[in-house]
């Protein structure tokens, strides 16, 4: 069995390397590819990724996993090796459904779709991708017809990303979510709006990144085992558990985007640095869903780096990068900037507590346009009303709005972008949990001190990749299973501390009253 179990290794590392490249490919064409070299990029990428997943639904794989499966009951549930057999059967299970040429298909569009959109956003010009965008959900609906028999067409998408959900579990969790989050937005955009003005001012880019690199690295991001660059949006990727970069996004006459982007994209970085090393090379070593992936990353950059603990301490060391922008600004008053509420058009940006409203107008988009009560003609239209309904707020151009999220131009529709809300409410249950542990996690934050937070996280969560699926790792880290009451106590203790704030049992209608 043993000699088996290694044949299935080996095979599982050749095609780990396949999707490394693939991947390092995709990293360069968001990076560093010149424009003309987009036609080409799409073939290679879609080569690798055709080859790679041959080699995954190759029925001597199945038959390795079935010849297995004794010596996988036999060892304990978390063991690497029964793992690794585990986990490997449900990927098996899933790409035998797809067909290679498909593979090929998706990933050959896909980058063509990034570089029109990577030209196209910034020139504002939705037409320009719009075909292609259309594609895109065909291939989407495509994807989910490999799997007959789901409740909602978005199901097979949405468990690409988290295993187990569906949109009739992420419509009711996002309902009770909202049923708390908007009677806190109307109570605290009905007082005086805090003054940021300190941060629209001219911060050079190459000084804010410095600084943010810095930080990262006390946060734990090995920067021997990755590296920091610059892209049309943030992002984070794994070559290997010793080669994980991030990206970040540069404005220089708005201070926040670049410093907060890095501390999130270390957030995941981190994740991904802190797999075990005996996990190298193998389906194991990466994040286990969407969902903690992204409680990673929100836990750094909003729970830790829009902490007031946090900028007690490295807010002289902000002054000190920046002394003609913020010499004459008191920390209160640059905390107050940093933690604005107030309805926005860009995603990325927004606010900890109207960032989950962005998240759940984009599911409802992609649940629209899968079961085709929406078109991609009628989206940009779709997007302005809603935003206006929801948010207060109509974009003035689509470059702000339908088009400021890369995902659907680089990936599938469905399973985008439910993550992130999953993210938000995972990052206050785990710090919680963290805290259990470790009552003396704030402290150490107000003295720029991050070893005990971050070496509980990589012991409970990081070096487990996807040995566990969320709901078992979540259980075992807290002790109970997702729920919103962390992440809710979080914000009404932080932002109670500024803003008077309704019971939770408040009456919810429109966030902003419609005329």
């Amino acid at each position: 069995m043993e000699r088996k179990y290694q044949d299935l290794g080996t095979r599982l590392a050749e095609i780990h390397d396949l999707k490394s490249a693939a991947a390092l490919l995709e990293w360069d064409q968001t990076t560093y590819m010149p424009p003309g070299g987009a036609p080409a990029r799409a073939r290679q990428v879609a080569t690798l990724e055709r080859l790679a997943h041959e080699r995954f639904i190759d029925p001597a794989i199945g038959r390795l996993l079935d010849h297995l499966r004794a010596y996988e009951e036999s060892l304990p549930y978390g063991s690497d090796e029964a793992s690794l057999m585990r986990v490997t059967r449900r990927d098996y299970e899933r790409a035998i459904r797809v067909p290679p040429s498909f593979v090929a298909e998706l990933n050959s569009h896909t980058a063509e779709s990034y570089q029109v959109w990577s030209v196209a956003r910034p020139a504002n010009d939705f037409a320009a991708v719009r075909p292609y965008l259309q594609k895109t959900l065909d291939l989407s609906r495509q994807y989910a017809d490999f799997f007959p028999g789901y409740e909602h067409i978005a199901d097979p998408l949405i468990d690409r990303a988290d295993i187990g959900m569906k949109a009739s579990s992420l419509r009711p969790l996002f309902a009770d979510l909202r049923d708390e989050l908007v009677p806190i937005v109307r109570a605290i955009t009905a007082q005086p709006a805090a003054d940021d003005a300190c941060l629209r001012q001219f911060f050079p880019g190459a000084k804010q990144v410095a600084f943010s690199t810095e930080v990262i690295k006390r946060f734990g991001y090995d920067l021997t085992r990755g590296r920091q660059d610059v892209s049309p949006h943030p992002f984070t990727i794994n070559f290997s558990v010793d080669d994980v970069r991030i990206t970040v996004r540069i404005s220089e006459d708005m201070l926040g985007e670049e410093m907060f982007s890095a501390f999130h994209e270390a957030g995941h970085a981190m994740y991904e640095q802190g797999v075990a090393a005996s996990l190298e090379g193998t389906l194991l070593a990466e994040g286990t869903s969407a969902g903690v992936h992204e409680s990673q990353s929100r836990l750094w950059e909003n729970i830790v780096g829009r902490s007031y603990g946090f900028w007690s301490y490295f807010y002289p060391r902000l002054q000190a990068a920046f002394p003609d922008q913020l010499s004459g600004v008191s920390l209160d008053t640059f905390y107050r900037a940093i933690n604005k509420v107030e309805p926005s058009l860009i995603r990325t940006g927004a606010d900890e507590v109207t960032y989950n409203l962005h998240v759940m107008l984009r599911l409802e988009f992609e649940l629209a346009l899968l079961e085709g009560s929406l078109e991609v003609q009628d989206l940009r239209a779709a997007w302005h009303e809603r935003f206006s309904a929801d948010l207060g707020i109509a974009p003035p151009d689509d470059r702000d709005g339908v088009l400021q999220d890369v995902h659907w131009y680089g990936g599938v529709i469905g399973g985008q972008f439910q993550g992130y809300t999953l993210g938000n409410i995972l990052s206050a249950q785990f710090y919680e949990a963290a805290l259990k542990a470790h009552p003396e996690i704030p402290d150490d934050t107000a003295e720029g001190r991050f070893e005990t937070l971050h070496s509980w996280l990589k012991e409970e969560i990081y070096r487990h990749g996807r040995k566990f699926t969320a709901p078992e790792l979540v259980e075992r880290v807290t002790g109970s299973p997702m729920h919103i009451e962390p992440y809710i106590r979080y914000l009404r203790e932080k932002y109670g501390e500024s803003y008077a704030l309704p019971a939770s049992d408040a009456a919810v209608g429109p966030l902003l009253p419609s005329d």
